[in-house]
Parts: structure tokens; sequence; C-alpha cells
């Protein structure tokens, strides 16, 4: 758990017991010694979030990582079932044709005046 979760939680556990988190009574509840500029930071941009008054368990946290692993693929296999990356890919592949194709015909252009250069020179 970072400083800034301890503060957290502190303010939070003064907030649902009816008292404003101030610098002073969140500093007394901290385990560790903390910077007073991180402790009025982290105090300016808090609020209050009731159930966020203990640290996540390791079990929560992996929870709580395996539902936005599953919440992104299930984005990415609908984008896929709907064709969208298909679409991308498809536009994308060709813009790069139509590059290619105007870049060879610059070059058969420098080729056919080149040529024509020598013919005339001999």
């Amino acid at each position: 758990m970072t400083i800034i979760d301890e503060i957290l939680i502190c303010a939070n556990q003064l907030a649902n017991a009816g008292k404003k988190p101030t610098v002073a009574l969140v500093k007394a509840k901290l385990s560790q010694r903390t910077p007073l500029a991180t402790l009025i930071t982290t105090l300016k941009n808090w609020q209050h979030q009731p159930d966020f008054i203990a640290p996540l368990s390791a079990k929560e946290q992996q929870v709580s990582q395996d539902k936005s692993s599953n919440d992104n693929t299930a984005l990415l296999d609908s984008l896929v079932e709907n064709g969208a990356v298909k679409k991308i890919i498809q536009q994308s592949l060709a813009q790069e044709l139509t590059e290619i194709k105007n870049e060879l015909a610059e070059v058969k252009l420098l080729i056919k005046n080149l040529t024509e250069q020598v013919n005339q020179k001999k």
C-alpha cells in the first residue's frame, strides 16, 4: 500500500465517522512519517469514498485486474466480430498501396526523362 492510499483511507475513515479530515487528524493516524506537501496535495484532491477504508487484498486486486482484462478482451472480440478491425486494416492498406503506386509512377517518369536525356546526348 502506498502512502497516498493510506492517506485516502484515513480521510475516508474520518469522514465516515462524521469528522472533517484535516491535515492534523490524518497525520496523527498515519503509520509512517509523510512529507507535509504529499499530505496536503492528497487531501486537496481527496473525494470521499465511503467503501475505501482498508487496503485491497491481493485477491481483490487480482479480481479487479481480471475483470479489466476480461472487459478489454470482450471489447476486442466485439470489434473483430463487427468487422471494425478488418475495415480499419483494409483502409490502411488501401492508403499505403495508393502511396506506393504514386511513388512508382514518379520513379517511372524520372527513368523516362533520364532515358530521353541520355538519348539526346548521343
